[in-house]
């Protein structure tokens, strides 16, 4: 490879990157529909406004860019964890490979982060939604052994009340999350110091949830 190539591909590459990143932040402060290509590329210090469309297409894939520049590092992490407590029944052991991957990830991003504001963001539309879940199948075996292990800390509850349950912990992890970097970013209060302590309380609310009676 050329210098001249090399230096274009190092080009490039740092335009992508200076692209997704405004396109989060923006996305996360201002949501989805508000945002257009010409505030990204403005934000990015493109002059060009068609630069979002030469690197990504439509918006549907700039988010799929995103999504997966995270995605994958989040699942490196669930990984790690699931194999450590494979065979393990413990309730506790699950949900903290659901809560604590994302908040792992959050906390290594250093600050400021706008991811969690923008997976929330992305939930609340059903369109963009399933782009989140495409990218979480990704890591397939990965998410498999995570849903099996949880099904079976959870196999004393009727499968319709399991599936909302964990979707009420999934709606919490994102919500909560968004909060606190919400908070982070207006120099405001926070609930706990840490995104550590942030887990821990996470998972204690998400295991009681999670054992609250079926009436």
């Amino acid at each position: 490879m050329s210098g001249r190539t090399r230096r274009r591909d190092e080009q490039v590459s740092a335009t992508r990157e200076a692209l997704l990143t405004a396109a989060e932040r923006l996305f996360a402060e201002r949501g989805m529909h508000a945002v257009g290509n010409r505030q990204i590329s403005e934000a990015a210090g493109q002059g060009n406004n068609a630069a979002v469309s030469y690197h990504f297409g439509a918006k549907t894939d700039l988010v799929r860019a995103i999504a997966r520049r995270h995605a994958e590092q989040i699942e490196v992490i669930r990984a790690r964890m699931t194999a450590r407590i494979a065979g393990s029944t413990d309730l506790r052991d699950w949900v903290a490979c659901l809560v604590r991957p994302f908040t792992g990830h959050l906390d290594a991003l250093g600050g400021p982060t706008w991811y969690a504001r923008f997976t929330a963001q992305v939930m609340a539309d059903p369109a963009l939604r399933a782009i989140m879940v495409d990218e979480a199948l990704v890591a397939a075996p990965v998410l498999r052994s995570f849903r099996d292990g949880l099904a079976g800390a959870l196999a004393g509850l009727p499968p319709r009340v399991r599936r909302e349950r964990v979707l009420m912990a999934r709606h919490l992890v994102t919500q909560m999350c968004a909060e606190r970097e919400r908070a982070l970013a207006a120099h405001a209060p926070t609930f706990h110091p840490t995104w550590d302590a942030t887990a821990d309380s996470l998972v204690e609310v998400i295991v009681a949830l999670c054992e609250a009676p079926v009436r």
